[in-house]
Order: structure tokens, then sequence, then C-alpha cells
């Protein structure tokens, strides 16, 4: 399997208001060459949650074999769900938490449930805004994502 490490990033001006994503992946070829490829889009209205999560989503589909995938962020909501097993539970009570009410950003989270499904990932947490390389450029891909001009509508959010 072809050894893939993901960083990703999202982010919002305004919890609704403008957003974007980020995501850089990186891989070593059999030469030993490492190769990199990044991915952003930004929405005219969403959520930070949302970006968080698109963030891994179109990194993840991007790829077009299984891999074995090192994914970080700094975002708990993403991480935890799946280190906490947050995501089994939802998915075994029908898409609702533990207090019975409704799980956010079903909508994206079914579409990273599918996209992850023929990797073997392991998810990291790495702090925001701490210097480290890769989250740092994935903050710029998202920050400029959600500050350009093209926006995409986030036909998923819910008000």
């Amino acid at each position: 399997m072809t050894k893939v490490t993901v960083y990703t990033d999202g982010a919002a001006r305004g919890n609704p208001g403008p957003g974007g994503y980020g995501a850089v992946a990186e891989f070593v070829d059999s030469k030993g060459e490492l190769h990199t490829r990044e991915y952003s889009g930004g929405y005219k209205k969403t959520t930070n949650n949302r970006m968080e999560l698109m963030g891994a989503i179109a990194a993840l589909e991007a790829l077009n074999r299984p891999c074995e995938i090192n994914l970080y962020s700094d975002s708990k909501y993403v991480i935890d769900a799946f280190n906490q097993h947050w995501l089994e539970g939802w998915i075994k009570k029908g898409w609702k938490k533990s207090d019975g009410k409704p799980v956010k950003n079903v909508d994206l989270w079914k579409r990273l449930v599918a996209a992850k499904e023929p990797h073997n990932i392991t998810f990291h947490w790495v702090k925001g805004h701490d210097g480290h390389p890769q989250n740092e450029r994935c903050d710029t891909l998202a920050t400029r994502a959600a500050d350009g001009g093209d926006l995409m509508e986030d036909t998923g959010l819910e008000e």
C-alpha cells in the first residue's frame, strides 16, 4: 500500500460565514521522490466544522487507490470523532448523539466515511497555529479560499 501523509484545515469568517478548506497530501514514490498535492475550496456561507471535514474529504477523495494514511488535523471535532469512537456510536444510533439530538453535518460525515473506506487511516491531532509547516500551509490554503472571489454554495449547511 502506498503510504500517504495528509494534513488538513478549515476556516470560516464568522460561524456561519464565508469559509474554506485546505489539504496537503504527501507521498514518496518508489524512486524516493517526494510528491506533494494541495487541495482547497471556498464557500459563500458555511461553518468552521464543515470546512474541517471538507479538508479531509477533499484529500481522501483525490486518492485513486487504497493507501496507508497518517492524517493530521488541528480539529478535535474530526480527530476525536474517529479516535474517541464517536462516529461508531452516531451510526449505531441512526446519526444521533448520546443525548439523543441529531448529529450536525451528517452529509459530510457520511461523505468522509465513504472516502475513508478503502484506506487504512491513523488520525492524529496537531496543535493549530503552532508553527507546523504543513498545518500552516493548510491554514493559508483554507483562509485564502475563504477570502476568494469564486465561492461555492454549501448546499448541506443547516441553518
